[in-house]
């Protein structure tokens, strides 16, 4: 299941698009990532607050959507620009489905623009504990929370 998920923020991130310039202020999503929040009102809350877009810019074949914030927002996480948040939750028609089998558990996370070990250091002191994984050696990681 880690390897579906971390093979389609690599995919995300290969594919390009989800880069987003900087200009207005958005809240940060420090608060989400004790992996409390359902995948649907995490995605939902962006939605509403004009952070992504609605549609997603990718979709896995396991059904892990990737949306792209919107141009112009200035979504961080743990204080780090965020260039894509990924969301599944099975059953729930916010999320397109894929053509594959479908993710197991429901998921939702970012991609930061930050190291792994950044990106653990600020997630210690926050004292929370989503996986972390590294996407671009040095400069893309990956938070993703599997709430219960």
């Amino acid at each position: 299941m880690k390897s579906l998920i971390f093979r389609t923020v690599i995919s995300l991130c290969l594919i390009g698009g989800a880069l987003a310039s900087s200009a207005s202020i958005a809240e940060p999503l420090d608060s989400a990532l004790d992996c409390r929040n359902s995948p649907h009102a995490f995605v939902d809350d962006m939605m509403k607050g004009q952070e992504i877009h609605a549609k997603p810019m990718h979709v896995e074949s396991n059904s892990v959507n990737a949306f792209k914030p919107v141009d112009g927002s200035d979504v961080t996480a743990l204080g780090f620009k965020v260039y894509a948040v990924l969301g599944y939750q099975g059953g729930d028609p916010l999320f397109e489905k894929g053509r594959g089998q479908q993710a197991t558990k429901p998921l939702y996370g970012v991609v930061v623009s930050a190291s792994t070990d950044a990106v653990d250091a600020k997630l210690e002191s926050a004292g929370i504990h989503p996986t972390v994984r590294q996407v671009v050696p040095m400069m893309l990681t990956a938070i993703v929370c599997e709430p219960q």
